[in-house]
């Protein structure tokens, strides 16, 4: 896979899963809604795909060692990437109750971020279970910190 690809599919899976499931648990936990997290999956999968990109495509640019087409190689593989891992978890939240939608997205979501990691660190000869625990560890931060984020939104605004 060409470096310029690499790039972008990592921080589209990566930024797809973690952000995603903050979003769905802040969610949840703020409104216990179905259509809440079902409007903010798709929101995050349109608008934070493309500002990611951007993000990516800005990147490389500001390196100034990458030609456009890598650049634009980097942006597309982020844009696709992260828009594909964040809409896919539409799916339990349309197919089960959003309690257990949530569940099946976490476990999922940190099941495909683990082998990922584990993946990535054994390619580049690293332990990978420090690599894999490193990753779930500020994925869980994340999905803990929107949960309470959501309980303390719903109590003050609520």
């Amino acid at each position: 896979m060409k470096h310029s690809i690499k790039v972008g599919f990592s921080f589209g899976i990566t930024s797809g899963i973690i952000t995603t499931l903050g979003l769905m648990v802040g969610l949840n936990s703020g409104t216990h809604s179905k259509l809440a997290v079902i409007g903010g999956i798709l929101t995050i999968s349109i608008a934070d795909a493309f500002s990611d990109a951007l993000g990516i495509h800005i990147s490389e640019e500001s390196e100034n060692k990458h030609t456009t087409k890598e650049i634009w190689q980097s942006t597309i593989a982020t844009l696709v990437s992260k828009f594909i891992f964040a809409i896919s978890f539409i799916i339990p939240v349309l197919l089960l109750p959003l309690f257990s939608a949530i569940i099946v997205a976490m476990v999922g979501g940190l099941s495909v971020l683990g082998i990922f990691s584990f993946y990535i660190a054994h390619k580049q000869g690293k332990k990978p279970w420090k690599a894999v625990l490193e990753h779930l560890v500020i994925a869980v931060i994340v999905i803990t910190l929107t949960h309470y984020v959501g309980n303390w939104t719903s109590t003050v605004f609520g």
